[in-house]
């Protein structure tokens, strides 16, 4: 498993995995529902960018796509879709493309990279992540890499779990 950064030749598939009833899903769209371009990633602008606060990393294996991870610096996103969040965190979002692919263990080291790749800036204390509060499967997922509740929150329509992951607690589970 490699992450490596989206080029704008991964737009079609990344555009392709939206339309995806399990992606749909997770990022808190109707699975059953045509999605609405308004509501729709640009993902050649979002790989475009060349600001620092944003990654946009594609999951390989074998030299094939088989997921998407989205590293952000909260604090400096420019939605402020955190809010107002201190320096020193990260936010993770990430998701596996085909249904084949789920389940079969490719989410772990794609995560386990995001993190280290997270917490390699020395001034990154803590990791936070929102997943669906219906995805208990996520949930579970992201316990066991060591993320903690901090709890409910409303972003938009969309009821999700805020978590935490600190710095200390990973280092722990890496030693």
């Amino acid at each position: 498993m490699i992450l490596r950064p989206a080029t704008l030749d991964d737009v079609a598939l990344l555009e392709y995995w939206d339309t995806k009833p399990h992606v749909k899903w997770c990022t808190g769209f109707n699975p059953d529902e045509p999605l609405d371009p308004d509501d729709q990633e640009d993902w050649a602008e979002e790989i475009s960018r060349t600001e620092d606060w944003i990654e946009i990393l594609i999951g390989e294996v074998d030299g094939r796509a088989i997921g998407v991870v989205q590293i952000i610096d909260p604090a400096r996103e420019e939605t402020h879709y955190w809010g107002n969040c201190a320096p020193g965190q990260r936010a993770i979002d990430i998701w596996i493309g085909e249904e084949n692919d789920l389940g079969k263990g490719f989410g772990t080291p794609m995560m386990k990279q995001a993190i280290s790749r997270s917490f390699a800036d020395p001034s990154v204390a803590n990791i936070l992540i929102d997943p669906l509060q219906i995805n208990v499967a996520a949930i579970r997922f992201y316990r066991r890499l060591g993320f903690v509740d901090v709890g409910p929150r409303r972003f938009g329509d969309d009821d999700c779990l805020v978590m935490e992951l600190r710095r200390a607690q990973w280092e722990e589970i890496e030693s």
